[in-house]
This record gives structure tokens, C-alpha cells and sequence, in this order.
């Protein structure tokens, strides 16, 4: 069995950072991403999915993540249940992320007052699985040559 998605979107607020009676840092934000299609007026139209990040990760996210940034979230879909004030069973589906991607750099005059946030993930990744380590530098980068040809002699092939 499988549970996985990946979602492409735009933060619709900035993420709220709590920490459960434990200590355990959690974090909630909602991304808007966009539907394939048009509707009748022409119109494009999203879905607004709540996410979820937990530890460390939420506490990147909490601190790098604005309002109208594109952002990238790997996880799995988790449906919860309870019973609201009412009595009413309450259905709640959210992403638990476990891998988010920061896709842009902050925007000019955008949440901040216009100072530069520096991303602790140079290459753009604040995911708990993820290899990277923080101080990742744009020389190490093996992509970095916007795709010029590489020299490669035939002892350098394994085949």
C-alpha cells in the first residue's frame, strides 16, 4: 500500500508555529495549488490543502516560509476525527509533510520589510530526509553548469 503526494503551491498565510505539552515543535500552513483546468467562466481555480510539519522541520518552516511564497510538500495524506462542542464528528484531511522544498527566493517586498532571508538549506530543501547539510554552497552544486556539455573520456564510463 501507498501514501504519498506531492503538491506545488503558494503558502495562503504565513505557517503557524505551536509546540504540543511535550515540547514537540508543530507547524500548519495551507498552500493553494492550482486545478488543470478552467471553470465555465474561464476562471482558473485551487484547492487550499492544510499541511502539517513536525520537529525541526517545523521549525524551519515556521521561520522561512511567508505568505505567497511557491513551495514544494512531499508527505502523505492523513484523514483525523473528532467530536466537536456540538457533539458532531468533525473530518479533518490535511498532508503530513516529511519533505518541504522552498521553490523561490523571498520576493521583493514581500513579507520581511525588504530584508533578505537567508535559507539555511542552500539548495532550496528544508526536508527531514533529506542529505544536504546546511552549509550546502552553489560550488558544490553538480547542476550549477546550466547544462554546458561535460567532458568524459571513456575510462570514466562504467559500461
Amino acid at each position: 500500500m501507498l501514501n504519498r503526494v506531492i503538491l506545488i503551491g503558494r503558502l495562503t498565510r504565513d505557517p503557524e508555529l505551536r509546540y504540543t505539552p511535550s515540547g514537540v515543535a508543530v507547524t500548519q500552513f495551507t498552500i493553494a495549488v492550482d486545478r488543470p483546468f478552467t471553470s465555465q467562466g474561464g476562471e482558473r481555480e485551487a484547492d487550499f490543502i492544510p499541511v502539517v510539519t513536525w520537529r525541526q522541520l517545523a521549525e524551519t518552516c515556521a521561520n522561512y516560509l511567508r505568505k505567497g511564497r511557491l513551495t514544494a510538500v512531499e508527505g502523505r495524506i492523513q484523514v483525523r476525527n473528532y467530536e466537536n462542542n456540538e457533539g458532531k464528528r468533525v473530518y479533518v484531511t490535511e498532508v503530513i509533510a516529511d519533505n518541504v522544498r522552498f521553490l523561490e527566493s523571498n520576493r521583493e517586498g514581500g513579507s520581511g520589510g525588504g530584508q533578505r532571508e537567508e535559507n539555511p538549506f542552500g539548495g532550496g530543501s528544508a526536508g527531514g530526509n533529506s542529505n544536504r547539510s546546511s552549509n550546502f554552497s552553489r560550488s558544490q552544486d553538480p547542476f550549477s553548469d546550466d547544462g554546458k556539455p561535460i567532458d568524459i573520456s571513456d575510462d570514466d564510463l562504467p559500461f
